[in-house]
């Protein structure tokens, strides 16, 4: 039986001066708890310290900050039998490389070009593009941030801002690349604004810090957990923006490069590191990929100008709870002649008018290469991706048009070596395991220890509440909490001695609770109309409503996921639930227009994973009580309550 040794990779050399220092420190922390590895620790710090000194300006606040000690990407040298590994089929590999199309030349010529520092599409190709790349064009975003220009933009009164077109581009679109959404329809004059928390990692003094900035709005202020293990939060005026990021960057957290066209929020197992059966730990991996991203939190312009939004998660464990079939980059763990690494998919996403699952990019890294891989993937994206239709400028549509083998050798061409070998056939995520439910207490790796899973109702919080979360996580845990891509809250490290007071506490008795109604389990709503001006419904209180009616009504045996979306955009990922509702405008019975959804079905996650589709147009909200019991009954083995007599 053939064993495979999983340690800190040291030998890789890369190009980029800052992909360096990342690894560099990364791995020289590594070493140091490693005994065959110790004698480089010294040698690695010394040669950080010289690089600092050569990139100038950029050192000096330069620095890399984790939640955790990394010891080990696989935790800690993992030894794992060769018939755990191969046991299945590969879900990444590709049987054969494809024949890359015949592409003109003049096709693959970058399209942008750097200028002063930042990234800009050349002049002969900003024919037919669409508003955002002119307002790219008439300014560069991150001069906000990186030059400062947030200071003077937040001290002219609003209402002055919306006289001059620059001015008003720059508070609806421009500020999106330091993460404030302008709240225009629904609460002018107020901001969205949405973090970089990768892996979904937090902690109580971050938690309690955005907290004492929402309190200060009142009714405004509220904070919801998104899609991608992160934080919103909402009723932030203008003239407090400098002085919120500042505080941010004491508490270690960044809003830069959040919104927009820029990479979002890193996803990764929210178990990571305390999971008995994980395959390899994700937090290292994404704290790299993030501070490589944003420039460790300062602004990374490489990366700022792409031609659509992009997302990227690392696969820690069997259950896939980053579903990385709809991500542009996933990592997929696999081993390859002894070695740990990743064979990638790409291309996933949704949009109004198209959705698809990510595919095979035939190629497989090894730790050294995945930040690398990512940066060689954005370049790529960056320089040839479509700039006119934003309904045809996500990666997937390059790929169509330059084939898979088309677009993997300009992947490749922008390597550090020129080089990405195949993918492994050797896949580690077991495709016949059941998704577990991470709700209540479960036991971790570490003797002692349980996580316990919260129910975040459709992921809404008010600053009290996050205030509660981080006093628990001091109290029970080690001050840390860990968001989800289902909008809920994992709370670690909780001595098993201490986790029936946990339990016994008022807010996992009577709001977050541990076990919540099953259908309420997988439960998401977008923010909808109450804060979203694209939303064409209200959602979170109307999701609520709706699974607490069919509750009472309907017996079902296993949770039945059930998401909901204001709008096509599908930021509530209507179609990955086995119910998915769309917000649109339906007609009653007496044609009138009321507010409405289009149900769609059959969406599948897991290693099975499959988008669903459209199951019935435009039913009115006010009749889905009724529709969706029969569909629990019909389709899910659901079981009609007798309700007694009198009772409606």
């Amino acid at each position: 039986m053939g064993t495979v040794t999983l340690g800190p990779p040291i030998n890789k050399i890369l190009a980029s001066p800052l992909l360096v220092v990342c690894w560099s420190w990364a791995h020289a922390n590594e070493c140091a708890h490693h005994p065959p590895y110790k004698n480089v620790y010294s040698t690695l710090l010394s040669s950080i310290s010289t690089l600092f000194s050569s990139i100038g300006d950029m050192s000096s606040s330069f620095s890399v900050k984790f939640l955790y000690q990394p010891n080990s990407f696989l935790n800690p040298i993992t030894t794992l039998t060769s018939t755990r590994l191969y046991a299945n089929p590969s879900q990444t590999a590709v049987p054969a490389p494809a024949q890359a199309p015949d592409i003109p030349a003049e096709r693959l010529e970058p399209r942008v070009e750097k200028r002063d520092g930042y990234y800009v599409l050349k002049q002969k190709f900003r024919e037919g593009i669409n508003p955002q790349e002119k307002v790219k064009i008439g300014g560069e975003p991150m001069k906000l941030f990186m030059e400062n220009g947030i200071e003077e933009l937040a001290k002219i009164p609003f209402e002055e801002l919306d006289k001059s077109k620059d001015t008003k581009d720059d508070i609806d679109v421009r500020l999106k690349w330091l993460g404030l959404f302008h709240r225009r329809k629904h609460q002018y004059g107020r901001f969205m604004m949405r973090l970089k928390l990768p892996n979904g990692i937090t902690t109580s003094a971050q938690t309690r810090y955005l907290a004492s900035v929402i309190k200060q709005y009142g009714e405004q202020g509220c904070a919801d957990i998104t899609t991608r293990q992160n934080w919103q939060i909402r009723g932030v005026t203008l003239p407090d923006v400098p002085a919120i990021l500042k505080g941010l960057e004491e508490v270690g957290l960044t809003s830069i490069q959040s919104g927009m066209d820029n990479v979002r929020n890193a996803v990764g197992n929210p178990l990571a590191g305390i999971d008995p059966h994980e395959i390899v730990d994700t937090r290292p991996y994404l704290d790299l990929l993030s501070q490589f991203i944003t420039a460790n939190s300062k602004g990374n312009p490489e990366f700022t100008n792409l031609p659509r939004k992009w997302n990227v998660c690392v696969i820690g464990s069997h259950d896939l709870y980053e579903h990385p079939h709809i991500n542009d980059l996933a990592y997929m763990p696999a081993t390859k002649n002894g070695r740990f690494g990743f064979n990638l998919l790409v291309g996933g996403f949704f949009s109004a008018k198209r959705c698809a699952e990510a595919v095979p990019l035939d190629a497989w890294v090894s730790s050294d290469d995945v930040v690398p891989v990512c940066g060689a993937i954005l370049e790529a994206f960056r320089d040839l991706g479509f700039r006119g239709n934003r309904q045809k400028t996500r990666m997937m549509w390059l790929i169509d048009e330059l084939g898979i083998e088309g677009f993997r050798s300009e992947v490749v061409k922008r390597m550090p070596e020129q080089a990405l070998e195949r993918a492994s056939s050797e896949d580690l995520v077991d495709q016949k395991w059941e998704r577990r439910d991470y709700f209540g207490v479960h036991p971790q790796k570490q003797e002692g220890l349980s996580f316990v899973g919260i129910h975040i109702p459709v992921g809404r919080v008010q600053a009290d509440d996050m205030d509660q979360l981080a006093r628990l996580a001091d109290e029970y845990g080690s001050g840390e909490l860990r968001l989800t891509v289902e909008q809920n809250i994992i709370i670690p490290n909780i001595q098993n001695s201490k986790v029936k007071a946990l339990l016994d506490e008022p807010l996992l008795k009577e709001k977050f609770l541990p076990e919540p109604p099953i259908l309420m389990k997988g439960l998401v709503a977008c923010t909808g109309n109450q804060f979203c001006g694209q939303a064409i419904i209200e959602t979170k209180a109307q999701a609520l409503k709706v699974t607490e009616e069919v509750g009472r009504l309907v017996d079902v045996t296993h949770p039945v996921r059930m998401h909901w979306t204001g709008c096509p955009n599908t930021c509530g990922q209507v179609q990955v639930a086995d119910i998915g509702f769309m917000g649109c405008m339906a007609r009653d019975e007496n044609g009138k227009m009321v507010e409405g959804v289009d149900v769609f079905l059959g969406g599948r996650i897991g290693s099975d994973s499959h988008l669903g589709d459209v199951y019935k147009k435009g039913v009115p909200c006010k009749d889905l009580v009724p529709f969706v019991v029969d569909l629990l009954v019909e389709k899910f083995g659901g079981v009609r309550r007798e309700i007694e007599g009198g009772e409606e």
